[in-house]
C-alpha cells in the first residue's frame, strides 16, 4: 500500500523571513491525520531570507536531522558554531536538552533545506551532533546510506531503528528499494518529478509504503528525494 502526501496539502507557516512547509502537525498546523509516520514525526521544508533564522532555542528527546537543498545555514549547538551547504546532513541529538540557533549567513541568497525529526529509541541521551558531507558523485543515479544505527557505511549516527537514504536521478534514471517484512518507507521528493511504482509525485510530494515488496522510483526530470527505511 502507498499513501501519497500531496504537497499542496501541506501545513504552512510564513513571517517576514520564514516560508515553512510542513508535512506533518508542527506548531500552529495541527492535523490528526499527519503525525508523523512510524518514528518520522517532522519534515519541515523551509525557506529563509538573507541574514536571518531562527534564535537560541530548545529541544529534548529527538533527532533532528538537517539537509541543504541551496544556499548554506549556519548552525550553532553545544557551543559550536558549522555551516551546512549541499549535499551536508547534520544530526542533533537533543536528549536531555540542548540550546541551538539556526541561521542565513548569506547577505545576498536565501538558504533552501529540510528539517527533520526522529524520535530516538530512548530518552535521556547525552546530546551530541554529528556532520558529514555527502558528494553528489556518492548520490548520483543511487542510493547512499546518510544516516543509520551506529553510523554504519560511513552514514551519520541516528538513535533509532532507521536508515536515511538520499539520491540524486537524472531523466530517465531509476533505482529500486527492497523492503524488509515488517518496514516501512517514507519518500519525500526534494526536487524534480519522479513516477513511483507507477504513480507521478512532484517537487514537495511524499509517499508513505508498507507492505509493498520494493518501491520503484524513476525520474521523469532531474530529480533529488529522500527515502527513509524504518522498523
Amino acid at each position: 500500500m502507498i499513501a501519497f502526501r500531496d504537497r499542496t496539502t501541506r501545513g504552512q507557516s510564513r513571517t517576514g523571513w520564514l516560508d515553512s512547509r510542513h508535512t506533518f502537525s508542527f506548531a500552529h498546523y495541527q492535523d490528526p491525520a499527519h503525525m508523523g509516520f512510524r518514528s518520522l514525526r517532522v519534515i519541515n521544508e523551509d525557506r529563509v531570507i538573507p541574514g536571518a533564522g531562527f534564535p537560541r532555542h530548545g529541544h529534548s528527546d529527538i533527532e533532528i536531522i538537517s539537509y541543504v537543498l541551496e544556499g548554506a545555514l549556519e548552525k550553532d549547538s553545544l557551543g559550536n558554531g558549522t555551516v551546512i551547504r549541499r549535499g551536508d546532513v547534520q544530526r542533533m541529538s537533543a536528549g536531555t536538552g540542548i540550546l541551538h540557533s539556526e541561521f542565513n549567513p548569506s547577505k545576498t541568497e536565501p538558504v533552501h533545506f529540510l528539517q527533520i525529526w526522529v524520535i530516538p529509541d530512548q530518552v535521556g541521551l547525552p546530546p551530541s551532533y554529528e556532520q558529514k558531507a555527502f558528494p553528489i558523485e556518492e548520490r548520483r543515479g543511487q542510493l547512499r546510506l546518510a544516516a543509520a544505527p551506529a553510523g554504519r557505511d560511513g552514514a551519520v549516527t541516528v538513535h533509532q531503528d532507521a536508515r536515511l537514504f538520499v539520491a540524486n536521478l537524472e531523466a530517465d534514471e531509476r533505482v529500486v528499494h527492497k523492503i524488509e517484512r515488517g518496514r516501512g518507507v517514507w519518500l519525500q521528493l526534494a526536487r524534480g518529478i519522479v513516477t513511483v511504482n507507477g504513480t507521478e509525485m512532484r517537487e514537495g510530494d511524499g509517499a508513505a509504503v508498507e507492505d509493498e515488496p520494493a518501491i520503484a522510483i524513476e525520474a521523469d526530470t532531474d530529480a533529488e528525494f529522500l527515502l527513509f527505511d524504518l522498523g
